[in-house]
């Protein structure tokens, strides 16, 4: 039974096995293939695509990964199979049998077909598209940035090196004015550091003044090579970026920032331990790097003077003309007129480079001098410098960093007296005098921080870059349009007066520091607001017509020179508020002063005045700021002569009166002050002198421990004894915390400068203590508890046997900051201090005439230069040294006087 029913079941499967077959048309097949061929011809076109970008790549040195290898040449053998495959299509289609082994062999294409079309589908899906999410090409560690020679600049590269191998993790900060070889460093960074440090990636991105997100986030995609797609929002792209990025080591170099970039938001990962990047940008302000958040912040600075001829010379290249001696001297001015600045130098080399005559090289100074724009390539200087001047935050800081163009460049300007002159001319709020003082310290340091001030010879100065001066006088002349605006001529070695032409459209004129003897007779000068003709020491005499045209005017300073009156003319000044007349030969002041009713700093100290009409001070309500140390002293005079002259009472009538230079001549005088407590408020320099009878000085009635007190002074007060302090509990301990300098000179009775000990709270800024002619003082111990003491001046003692006592306990710390000390005629001095001590600020020493010191209490310094050491050669050869190490290492810095 069952062997009939098999016969049956095979005759029925191949019954309808052959109805299949011979439904499979031909067409069926040719469709098929039409479609697999439609398909392959897509991926053959995205494999060459694919291949043209694997070329350009391997251009760069960028080789394909393996992914895309093996993608490729599966793609290729594909490409074989289907051709083989339509080859056998063709040839079925091309017979028009229909029998079984026609149907069977169109089934099996057909299924082939079918099977490939899958495969192409799905390589298709893995395609390596140019705009793909991963173009499969591996990036480069580093891509090189172009680059030229530099000067100068392997100082900084290998300290950036260090920072990078030590301190992984971290975000460095260059920072400087513009031109001065940021950018250039930071390149040389990317090219050369990095070989040397293992990062997998490192990222090269501009962020410039105007800064967008999508710039920087354009350039890192790149570098990753990760897709742009225009229509992501800038935090989708810092997604992806981020998800890219937290997996790699990598060392982002941003050029140019302006502000704070927030890295987050790019989709950069903050540098930290765990991950050991690092990000190094450049900025033209140490702002920026705080705000940046950066671990380490450094300033590029100016080349030296060998490095900055070198690059000059390398720009102008004709040593032929550089090798006489006056056109050297020619291009040695021109350096140094470009101050170290890289920009500059190699801007003015180029301009010099086809330059062959005399006549030639000087219009070229002369224009660097007066109008450097004028120069081929110099406004380019300017233009960038004007990024980092339009970038400060306020009309305020920008006129102050003008003004400071009335000093010649290079010059250290006391910030004091610069600030004193900003609130003259009211560009800083005066209506508290501490206001305008902290105001004016915080705009110093706001332009130095924007690089576009330096720090002075000492701490308390300021400096302007030769360059950034000119840019500034160029900014002050609305760009070259106005250039009348401000005559600034200070240090030009003048002997007459500018011509009066150049005086009339002025808004400040700096004649300062000159040889003038004479001025104009009548001037008209309606917009004139600050005059400074200090330091003309030949200028004896201003005619009365010459104030008469000046209604604007606000600041004037004529000290340092040898005027003997001022003209009635000055009560025309009516907008007057600084006016500086000390160090002339001025003996009487005109009653029209008083008249300047908006006068609020008048500065008379160290003059020859002996009558101060009461007219003149006691009408002047909003005066501030009067100093008459060493100066008129006739205040409490009784006598009928002296009844119209200035007193007390006239000074207490000054309710706004904040800061008081004083001079005292008689005892009666003496105690006359101390019982007015509206005067010794604001008393800050005090000089007493010929006090007769005068024993005790008893400083603690100035209320509030003195604090108002910078300067004291005594002379010739041959009764003195001592200063007392009181320092009791309900006193306070902190007296006198601003005094800085003390000057005692001719005091024969004085056995010891405080009849107290000094406590530590107390003189914490005192720097200079000079004293004189103290014949019965044995020591001066108290210095020791000086913290800011920078100067000693110990002179003409005749019983001083020690400096500081040998029953004093001196600790290392001890002076941190004294810079010098000068010992003169000491006949009796033996020791300075019986213990060596590392005073490692100290430059000098000086001792003459003191032949029992035979040891300095100087220790060898470590990493810091030693002192220089001034005495006669006898008593050099006496002094004993505890070893020859000392002794070899203090002898180079001897010198014989």
């Amino acid at each position: 039974m069952a062997m009939e029913i098999v016969p049956l079941i095979i005759g029925t499967i191949a019954g309808i096995t052959d109805v299949i077959l011979k439904s499979i048309s031909n067409s069926d097949l040719s469709e098929s293939v039409a479609s697999m061929t439609r398909a392959l011809k897509e991926l053959t076109e995205a494999r060459k695509d694919l291949e043209i970008q694997v070329e350009q790549a391997k251009l760069l040195g960028r080789p394909p990964t393996n992914q895309v290898k093996g993608w490729m040449e599966r793609v290729a053998n594909v490409e074989t199979e289907v051709g083989l495959i339509i080859e056998k299509t063709e040839s079925v289609l091309q017979r028009s049998c229909c029998c079984n082994c026609d149907c069977i062999l169109r089934y099996k294409l057909i299924k082939k077909v079918r099977r490939h079309l899958m495969i192409i589908h799905d390589l298709e899906k893995k395609n390596f598209d140019v705009n793909g999410a991963d173009r499969g090409i591996i990036p480069l560690d580093v891509e090189a940035v172009p680059n030229g020679p530099t000067i100068g600049l392997d100082v900084m590269l290998e300290r950036v090196h260090q920072l990078l191998m030590t301190r992984e993790g971290t975000t460095l900060g260059l920072y400087g004015m513009g031109g001065v070889g940021k950018t250039t460093l930071l390149k040389r960074i990317n090219n050369e550091l990095t070989q040397k440090l293992e990062y997998d990636v490192v990222i090269w991105a501009v962020a410039s003044k105007d800064f967008v997100v999508e710039k920087i986030q354009q350039a890192v995609v790149a570098r990753l090579g990760l897709s742009w797609d225009e229509n992501d929002f800038p935090e989708q792209r810092a997604v992806k970026i981020y998800n890219v990025m937290r997996k790699k080591k990598f060392l982002l170099l941003l050029d140019d920032i302006w502000e704070r970039i927030d890295l987050l938001k790019l989709g950069i990962p903050l540098p930290d331990k765990d991950n050991k990047c690092n990000v190094v940008f450049t900025t033209y302000s140490m702002d920026v790097c705080s705000d940046m958040d950066a671990d380490n912040k450094i300033k590029i600075e100016f080349l030296g003077e060998e490095e900055a001829w070198s690059l000059f010379c390398q720009k102008v290249g004709r040593y032929d003309i550089l090798s006489s001696q006056k056109m050297k001297s020619y291009a040695k001015t021109i350096v140094r007129k470009c101050g170290g600045l890289p920009l500059a130098i190699v801007t003015m080399g180029r301009v010099m480079a086809n330059k062959e005559t005399e006549e030639e090289w000087q219009y070229a100074i002369e224009m660097l001098n007066e109008t450097p724009t004028e120069l081929r390539g110099m406004e380019d200087v300017f233009t960038l410098l004007k990024f980092s001047y339009q970038s400060l935050s306020s009309d305020t800081l920008r006129l102050c960093f003008m003004y400071c163009t009335l000093f010649h460049e290079g010059y250290s300007i006391e910030i004091e007296q610069l600030i004193e002159y900003w609130v003259g001319e009211e560009i800083l709020d005066n209506s508290h005098e501490g206001k305008a003082r902290n105001m004016g310290h915080t705009i110093i340091r706001s332009l130095k921080v924007a690089c576009l001030l330096e720090a002075g010879e000492v701490e308390t100065q300021v400096k302007m870059h030769d360059v950034v001066r000119s840019f500034a006088l160029w900014m002050a002349s609305e760009c070259g349009k106005n250039r009348m605006k401000y005559l600034v001529q200070p240090s030009a070695g003048l002997t007459e007066a500018p011509d009066i032409k150049s005086w009339e459209g002025a808004q400040r004129i700096a004649l300062w520091d000159n040889a003038i003897t004479e001025l104009p007779e009548v001037l008209a000068c309606p917009h004139l607001l600050t005059l400074l003709l200090h330091w003309n020491s030949g200028l004896s005499r201003i005619s009365n017509g010459f104030f008469q045209s000046m209604p604007s005017l606000r600041v004037l300073d004529l000290s340092y020179t040898s005027l003997r009156e001022i003209p009635e003319s000055i009560c025309e000044l009516v907008e007057l508020r600084h006016l500086d007349l000390s160090r002339t030969k001025l003996t009487t002041l005109p009653k029209q002063l008083g008249k300047l009713q908006k006068l609020r700093h008048l500065d008379l100290q160290r003059t020859y005045i002996r009558t101060i009409p009461r007219e003149a001070i006691n009408r002047l309500s909003q005066m501030r700021v009067l100093n008459l140390y060493y100066s008129y002293g006739t205040w409490e005079y009784h006598d009928s002569e002296y009844e119209n002259e200035a007193g007390f009472t006239d000074l207490e009538c000054l309710s706004h009166l904040d800061t008081l230079g004083i001079t005292i001549t008689e005892s009666y005088t003496l105690k006359r002050l101390a019982v007015s407590n509206t005067l010794l408020k604001c008393l800050t320099y005090l000089y007493i002198t010929k006090c007769e009878g005068l024993a005790v000085l008893p400083l603690s009635t100035i209320p509030e421990n003195g604090k108002r007190l910078r300067r004291l002074s005594i002379n010739n007060c041959r009764d003195l004894m001592y200063m007392y302090l009181k320092t009791g509990p309900e006193d306070g301990k902190n007296w006198l915390p601003s005094l800085e300098v003390l000057s005692m000179y001719c005091l024969p009775s004085l056995t010891a400068v405080w009849k107290n000990p000094v406590t530590k709270g107390s003189l914490q800024n005192l720097q200079s203590v000079s004293i004189w002619y103290c014949d019965k003082l044995k020591n001066i111990s108290w210095i020791l508890q000086l913290p800011k003491l920078e100067t000693v001046y110990l002179f003409y003692c005749k019983e001083i046997v020690e400096v500081i006592s040998g029953d004093e306990q001196i600790h290392e710390e001890a002076f941190p900051c004294l810079r010098t000390i000068s010992l003169r005629d000491l006949p009796l001095l033996t020791s300075i201090s019986q213990t060596a001590i590392n005073l490692t600020c100290l430059q000098s020493i000086a001792v003459i005439d003191c032949p029992k010191l035979t040891k300095l209490p100087l220790k060898v310094a470590g990493n810091s230069s030693q002192p220089a050491v001034y005495g006669n050669i006898e008593w050099w050869n006496r002094l004993e040294w505890d070893t020859a190490e000392t002794t070899s290492s203090f002898r180079p810095h001897f010198m014989a006087t």
